[in-house]
């Protein structure tokens, strides 16, 4: 493939630091969702950098996680230099992270441009991901603007963020661009019904892309204390002295990009994309983007299903069988059994929540 010199300056920025709780017991604390095999062709982490790999190399490709699962990211993702791969001390949220990122990129190319990516998403339509990442690299190039990967919503969803989109400004490569009105978490049903039905929203998956400068200058701006804790943590070489970084990023805010200063910056922009976009935020999407059989069940080669439907089943060890059950989620470990409604798959994460109030550490 020709070099894109779109791309030349990229460097894209992954956090890869969550537990993913809505699937235990399969994802625990050493071994979070983005780090499951869901869809048998590599982890979601995997996914990730391949989507990327023919316009941002892993060369210029970042990692942030946390010190639990280093080992195992690093496992996985061989091709990515291990100082990229940046275990972080303690959990601090979205914004403490991105702003490590955006100095150590600002260090190494004053042009640098950062594309933050989640790591556990899935996105069905790869080469449309990059047509439109191309875009909003194009318009992120200019020092001062900050860009949003904008979602087109299939359904009223009380899980996601929103973006209200404002005026229509000019395309980029036929990309659709619009100022961003504001930022609205996770709204009621009721309300996000009103915003998918009028068509001036889209959903914020947590895609952001800037220039490392144009993040410096926001931090400084709408986050004066954090700037400043930023700036001393990077003259002290930031993620790269491990005893520097160690004992200054506990001290940082714990708060999201979304709350520190998305919310606050004049003059977003949002790329609209259709790139087959999916969160995999529960067992119940599982099911719904794996391979069925003819009763819409989801089970292990092997397994046996009788009078049953709609089940979703992950079993390696054991050999299962249902008998008149029908749309449940069943996961099985070495040391624990999730038995529950697929409609109510959304509410296991409450399960490690009362695992931590029973005390119960080894199953988390």
């Amino acid at each position: 493939m020709a070099r894109d010199p779109v791309f030349d300056h990229a460097y894209a920025v992954i956090m890869a630091g969550g537990s993913g709780t809505r699937f235990w017991p399969l994802s625990r604390r050493k071994h979070p969702k983005q780090l499951l095999e869901l869809f048998g062709r590599g982890t979601l982490l995997e996914q990730t950098v391949a989507r990327l790999r023919s316009v941002i190399p892993p060369a210029r490709t970042y990692v942030y996680t946390n010190e639990l699962v280093r080992r195992d990211v690093r496992r996985c993702l061989p091709q990515i230099p291990t100082s990229q791969i940046v275990s972080e001390p303690a959990s601090r949220n979205t914004a403490p992270t991105l702003g490590v990122a955006a100095h150590e990129i600002a260090r190494r190319d004053p042009r640098g441009l950062m594309v933050v990516l989640p790591s556990d998403h899935v996105i069905s339509k790869p080469a449309e991901f990059r047509r439109v990442l191309r875009a909003a690299c194009e318009l992120a190039s200019v020092e001062g603007r900050s860009v949003v990967l904008g979602l087109k919503p299939t359904r009223p969803d009380t899980g996601f963020g929103y973006i209200r989109l404002g005026r229509r400004e000019q395309g980029v490569k036929g990309q659709e661009v619009f100022r961003v009105e504001r930022f609205t978490e996770k709204p009621p049903l009721d309300l996000a019904r009103r915003y998918v039905s009028s068509g001036r929203y889209l959903w914020n998956g947590g895609m952001f892309i800037w220039r490392a400068s144009t993040l410096l200058e926001n931090f400084a701006r709408y986050q004066p204390r954090m700037a400043g804790q930023l700036s001393r943590l990077a003259a002290a070489g930031g993620a790269r002295n491990r005893r520097a970084f160690r004992r200054l990023f506990p001290r940082l805010e714990k708060i999201s990009i979304d709350y520190a200063l998305m919310e606050k910056i004049p003059g977003m922009f949002a790329v609209a994309a259709d790139i087959g976009w999916n969160d995999v935020g529960s067992w119940a999407v599982v099911h719904e983007l794996s391979p069925q059989d003819e009763d819409g069940t989801v089970r292990p080669r092997g397994s046996l299903s009788l009078s049953s439907s709609g089940n979703m089943i992950v079993s390696p060890h054991k050999f299962v069988v249902t008998v008149g059950v029908h749309n449940l989620v069943i996961v099985e470990t070495d040391d624990a059994l999730l038995v529950c409604a697929r409609e109510r798959s959304q509410e296991v994460g409450k399960t490690v929540q009362e695992l931590e109030r029973l005390g119960r550490k080894e199953l988390l």
